[in-house]
């Protein structure tokens, strides 16, 4: 199918994909323990049955049963050999039912495992399983390629790249959202939206989690934001075991009622997931064939985003300043700590602009070509880790530059290109490729040009070419650069020129590095205010700041009230009342060395720096501290910290497993040295995922953050049987037992470890979780009922 033609038809009416699959084979027999996918090859009649009857429905779009096809998944079936088998069947037994007007989705499913660094799998293994699933997919004849359910961007994204590298076909991609409108590791709807427009995605959206009524919110957050085409495909409510059955709440009217505000929320396509049937389709097929799609409003705004966090760039917005500080020109200690390979130093400083305000952090490393190609991996992995603020990579190194997109989670912007062709064409195909917006300087061969009109005719050839080969005008930035007035005092103005000839004829956002204004000359900050305010009203849109001098925010704040662009005066009010304006001196930031090294080892744990920590504690060690001291003064108020920043959305998954995996180092370092009964631990937990469920990312984490405060864990996997959990509990002496289960089919399994647990007259207190896990439903069989990994540490703390 051409994308065109798909935007065409969901321009003029909303379209509709069928329900779900797995909860049409459960009714079917379809086993706890058995592969969905393999009824591809060994039961085809009753795939083709199901695809048959969400047709006589009425859907439009019918996905093909590959949800776990990947050779990951499959492989916890013995099945990894059969990816080309069972895709390219589940193809064509698709195409045999779809008739005129109808297409077949090639479905894709996530891997089932957390990426690096929060997990073993690399990104580049993630596109790979992806690549090969989507290839065959795309050769067997699949219309379009979904991928669903994806609880991680940065594995969205993996997909969504492998997908684009097969083939030039349309790409749906919708996430799968918390109760708190975040994915699993933080994305909120807006930069969900945002990175995938930018990766080139043709419909963007929500499934699975929850019903219609919370996904309204998701949806109109992403319209919001984007321009782009919608799809939502809720759950029929929430799932509920009734006589060892899944029963979900929501009948096929109750359904239906919703597909009018879904559509009036901005979505083109509807569909459904758990727990929907033929009969939920049916009704959402009449409900959406008297509804029109909303007409895709037209964004003027940029956007940048990290994995969390989205920032809006516009007239109507606040000025965003990109913080300039990680630069090692004329800061010999920086410089020091660059060649010295010492990124700690570098994450001080992207969380210290951030504290001053910085919107956006930019990364130059200031290095030869192989030394910065090494390092910025390494760099931008770990900046992006302690700030939720968007990165620019500065840099004119392209292979360095690359090596740092393939590690960033979000949308970056690429700092930079010039108008010189081989350079263009570079940064524009790392764009398009890997979802970012360009910064474009007005400078070619002979250099930048004197007049403002000479730098206008290169700002004007790259927004031409770049929106020629796909990019957004809303993804360039242009730089008119900044001369110093102390060399050519006669050409300081011709950037302003430049900038409002940029605005006025190429609609495009503009960026500028301010305080090259005052190089060389004395009493420099005045003459970079000054500048500054020159600069914001001839329509600067990102002044490159140094974000420690409070004079810089005064015209800042100042400007966005008198420019309209901080609504009654409520952001400068905020700011006025703050506390702490005080001027920063521009020398080197660097870490304070007055403070205490307890706190500084407490902070290296908050950050998860790895590497730094051991040299900490060692530092700790050398000046007097015991291994227990370290412990009850630094790491434990560390992990306490970081609980309560995951509880209050400060931290989200990430963070707070890098915090863990930091203090599990200390731990690990200082086990030799502890004393035999200081090293016992407070209390033993049997942990497993129960029978017939393979889904153990949850179980993994809260087993980590067990670990961390102080449990021998015994983790027993995934697809454990009932008594195994038992004996392994009674063998190891367990004071608790943990149980995770993520589908409603496999929650009665827990039911079965409380009856043995009966049986054998045994009070080990046993505490539940998952996805479809409800405290309800672990008062009912007599379990306790934890959330998340956090909630699981106090509630083991209360147990024994």
């Amino acid at each position: 199918m051409e994308k065109a033609y798909l935007r065409k038809i969901l321009k003029e009416k909303i379209l509709v994909f069928d329900g779900a699959m797995g909860t049409m084979l459960q009714k079917m027999g379809l086993k706890t323990s058995e592969c969905p996918e393999i009824y591809n090859l060994e039961n085809k009649e009753v795939i083709k049955a199901i695809h048959k009857q969400y047709i006589e429905a009425g859907c439009n779009i019918i996905q093909t049963n590959t949800f776990g096809g990947n050779r990951a998944k499959l492989s916890q079936y013995g099945f990894e050999d059969k990816v080309e088998e069972i895709n390219r069947q589940a193809v064509a037994i698709a195409k045999e039912v779809t008739g005129e007007g109808n297409f077949v989705a090639g479905d894709i499913g996530p891997i089932g495992k957390l990426l690096h660094p929060l997990g073993e799998l690399t990104f580049q293994e993630a596109y790979q399983i992806f690549f090969q699933q989507a290839k065959v997919l795309v050769e067997a004849g699949a219309d379009l390629i979904h991928i669903e359910t994806m609880s991680d961007i940065k594995e969205a994204k993996a997909a969504v790249m492998a997908v684009k590298d097969v083939a030039d076909i349309p790409i749906i991609c919708s996430m799968t959202f918390q109760e708190n409108m975040r994915t699993l590791t933080g994305s909120d709807p807006k930069t969900v939206a945002t990175i995938l427009e930018a990766l080139g995605v043709d419909v963007i959206g929500v499934n699975c989690g929850f019903g219609p009524d919370m996904m309204i919110g998701i949806v109109k957050e992403m319209y919001e934001v984007s321009d782009c085409l919608l799809i939502v495909q809720p759950n029929a409510g929430l799932p509920k075991l009734v006589e060892g059955e899944s029963v979900y709440d929501l009948s096929p009217e109750k359904m239906a009622s919703y597909v009018e505000n879904l559509v009036l929320s901005g979505a083109n396509i509807i569909g459904g997931c758990c727990g929907t049937t033929p009969q939920h389709l049916k009704l959402m097929v009449d409900a959406a064939a008297s509804v029109k799609p909303l007409e895709k409003k037209k964004i003027s705004f940029s956007k940048v985003a990290s994995r969390t966090k989205t920032l809006l760039i516009g007239e109507d917005y606040p000025i965003a300043v990109l913080g300039g500080y990680i630069n090692p020109t004329g800061k010999k200690q920086l410089m020091k700590a660059i060649k010295e390979g010492n990124i700690s130093v570098l994450c001080d400083e992207a969380v210290k602009q951030t504290d001053a305000g910085a919107h956006i952090i930019d990364v130059n490393l200031g290095l030869s070509a192989e030394e910065e190609r090494s390092l910025i991996t390494k760099t931008i992995t770990s900046i992006q880790r302690v700030t939720h603020q968007p990165l620019s990579i500065d840099t004119v190194n392209y292979d360095a530059m690359e090596e740092g997109l393939k590690v960033y989670d979000g949308k970056p912007l690429l700092n930079s290109t010039s108008g010189e062709d081989g350079a263009l064409d570079r940064v524009i195909n790392m764009a398009k490729k890997y979802g970012a917006a360009i910064v474009g300087l007005t400078l070619e061969g002979k250099g930048i040009p004197e007049k403002a009109e000479d730098r206008f005719k290169i700002a004007e050839k790259i927004v031409t070419k770049a929106v020629d080969r796909g990019i957004r005008k809303e993804d360039i930035f242009i730089d008119t650069l900044v001369l110093t007035a102390g060399a050519q005092q006669s050409l300081a103005l011709e950037c302003l020129k430049a900038i409002k000839l940029v605005k006025r004829e190429l609609g495009v956002k503009t960026l500028l590095g301010v305080e090259n204004i005052s190089h060389g000359l004395p009493n420099r900050n005045d003459l970079n205010d000054t500048f500054l305010a020159m600069a914001l009203e001839a329509g600067l849109d990102i002044p490159i700041l140094n974000p420690y001098h409070s004079s810089n925010w005064r015209i800042i704040k100042s400007a966005d009230v008198l420019m309209e662009r901080d609504k009654n005066a409520q952001f400068f009010i905020q700011w006025s009342d703050s506390k702490g304006m005080e001027d920063l001196p521009l020398i080197e930031s660097v870490k304070d060395e007055k403070v205490d090294a307890v706190t500084q080892l407490t902070e290296i744990i908050l950050e998860g720096d790895g590497e730094a920590v051991i040299p900490q504690v060692e530092l700790l060690l050398k000046n007097g501290a015991t291994p227990e001291e370290v412990i009850s003064r630094c790491v434990t108020p560390a992990l306490e910290k970081a609980g309560e920043n995951y509880e209050k959305q400060v931290y989200f998954l990430p963070q707070l497993l890098m915090a863990a995996e930091a203090a599990q180092k200390v731990f690990q370092h200082l086990k030799p040295l502890l004393q035999q009964e200081k090293v016992n631990h407070i209390g033993t937990f049997v942990i497993a995922t129960v029978k017939g469920d393979i889904h153990d990312i949850g179980k993994n984490i809260v087993s980590i953050m067990l670990q961390n405060h102080g449990y021998r864990v015994i983790d027993l996997g995934k697809d454990v049987d009932a008594e195994v959990i038992v004996e392994t509990a009674i063998r190891e002496k367990a004071d608790i037992i943990g149980l995770s289960a993520l589908m409603t089919t496999t929650m009665q399994e827990m039911k079965k470890v409380m009856e043995i647990l009966k049986e054998k007259t045994l009070t080990i207190p046993v505490m539940v979780g998952g996805a479809v896990v409800t405290e309800h439903y672990a008062e009912t069989i007599g379990a306790h009922y934890a959330e998340d990994a956090i909630q699981a540490i106090r509630l083991a703390k209360k147990l024994h």
